[in-house]
């Protein structure tokens, strides 16, 4: 079954430009478009899309606050966050509104299927850059300590250790080739996590990640 789209940007040339993308492949559909948040909202209601490219900067509605409706209105539609800023607090205020991935608007075509892809699967988008530019922002509110933070008591030790890796944005590929486990036994514990968590994906991982303190930056 194809990926059912909703573009949201308020200049047409830049929806023009991501719908050639996505309809060039055969299992991609821009059912619409939107010019500002409040038409996101209005036709993630209407239309029901698989995946929302929002920009965040727009007048009227922004995409920070269409993304946050979209989600609390309980959507099965999950928000890609498109714009032209390398990142800056309302993308990390995006992202824990519930949105499912991070790119710049510059990403190469290849690049924005894939990604409309891995979320469509329900999982997320969010590169290293991306998650260290992220520490890197926030770190001087991130607390110290040297155990585990509080509110992960639901979780086993070696989640835990799983969710700190989820943090800095390894694969589960890379998860368990450090931690010497299949990737079958990787994924289960990220579904756990993401489970007891009550998370939606790997992004929801991350951004509650920082907030415990669980991560903190590598010294430069």
């Amino acid at each position: 079954m194809s990926v059912r789209v909703l573009v949201t940007d308020d200049q047409a040339l830049i929806r023009g430009g991501f719908r050639m993308i996505l309809e060039a492949r055969d299992d991609l559909e821009v059912v619409g478009e939107a010019a500002d948040g409040h038409e996101a909202v209005a036709l993630t209601g209407r239309l029901r899309p698989d995946v929302v490219l929002m920009d965040v900067r727009m007048p009227g509605m922004d995409g920070l606050e269409a993304t946050r409706r979209i989600v609390a209105s309980g959507s099965a539609a999950r928000v890609v966050i498109l714009t032209t800023y390398d990142l800056d607090e309302s993308v990390f205020a995006a992202l824990r509104a519930g949105a499912s991935a991070f790119l710049l608007k510059d990403v190469r075509p290849a690049e924005l299927v894939e990604a409309v892809r891995v979320v469509a699967r329900g999982d997320a988008v969010l590169a290293p850059s991306v998650t260290r530019r992220l520490l890197d922002r926030f770190a001087a509110a991130l607390p110290d300590g040297a155990g585990p933070p509080d509110g992960l008591g639901r979780l086993s030790e070696r989640e835990v250790e799983v969710l700190r890796l989820v943090a800095l944005a390894l694969s589960n590929a890379e998860i368990a080739e450090r931690l010497v486990l299949t990737e079958a036994t990787v994924k289960t514990h990220v579904s756990a996590v993401l489970r007891k968590l009550g998370l939606r994906d790997r992004v929801q991982a991350v951004v509650l990640a920082y907030d415990l303190g669980l991560v903190r930056p590598r010294p430069r």
